[in-house]
């Protein structure tokens, strides 16, 4: 299998595992951080796509393909360190987590807790991105 199938078949397993725990964030105590991996409302001309739920789904994949991909090659020597996917998804999907602002849907962008679940949920997504990418590149 070659090295960009492989990558994306990476970001496919990271995209269900940070959906899933998000997902389970939110069945066991309400909290709707889940919500914002679909959301694309704030992105003009993708926002006008519909079904929304489909291409809410499509955006979030593609979203963390496209990321698996760049990162490794970013991180270039150190793409086998995985403490390097860790922090550089916890930091960045942290940071991204504020484009909630430009959006009417939940979560809020001052829910403390919403954010700590996103960034942690993002936290886990580069554990996963990181040990795939060392057992399988």
């Amino acid at each position: 299998m070659n090295r960009i199938l492989k990558l994306t078949l990476i970001g496919v397993i990271g995209a269900i595992v940070l959906m899933l725990a998000l997902k389970l964030v939110m069945i066991l105590n309400g909290n709707q951080a889940y919500i914002l991996l679909f959301n694309f409302d704030y992105i003009p001309v993708i926002n006008t796509l519909k079904p929304v739920w489909l291409f809410g789904y499509i955006f979030h994949f593609l979203t963390c393909i496209i990321s698996v991909i760049a990162l490794f090659y970013i991180l270039g020597a150190f793409y086998k360190r995985i403490m390097m996917y860790v922090l550089v998804y916890a930091i960045g999907g942290g940071a991204l987590y504020f484009l909630t602002a430009l959006s009417d849907q939940p979560p809020a962008p001052n829910d403390v807790m919403a954010w700590i679940y996103w960034t942690i949920a993002h936290a886990l997504f580069g554990f996963v991105v990181g040990y795939l990418v060392k057992k399988w590149i």
